[in-house]
């Protein structure tokens, strides 16, 4: 819950979850978004929805009921903990992109 509150806030959004995994997009969205130098592991999503804010597109959610416990997650704690920073970074790249102070490969068109 704090990482989805931290993400809304630095991305100007308001969704009530970024982490749950039902996503569906336009094509326009996908011939966009340079998904191919995202990563291969659980933060895809998070780089992903980072990237559409960076590029303009609108996000929306429909709430749906999201109960997080450890027999429903196929993320272990060690691997959320690097979830949870490898977004923390894709936030850092965003803004430091957004502020020209750097250029990143997920901000740049496909």
């Amino acid at each position: 819950r704090a990482l989805t509150i931290t993400e809304n806030i630095a991305l100007g959004q308001n969704l009530g979850d970024f982490h749950s995994g039902f996503r569906a997009y336009r094509r326009d969205v996908l011939e966009t978004i340079p998904f191919e130098v995202n990563s291969d592991d659980f933060v895809f999503d998070s780089q992903f929805l980072i990237q559409a804010v960076y590029f303009g597109f609108k996000l929306g959610d429909i709430p749906v009921p999201v109960r997080y416990f450890e027999e429903a997650s196929s993320i272990n704690f060690r691997r959320s903990v690097v979830y949870a920073l490898g977004t923390l970074a894709t936030l850092a790249q965003f803004w430091t992109q957004k502020l020209h102070l750097a250029h990143w490969r997920l901000f740049q068109r496909s």
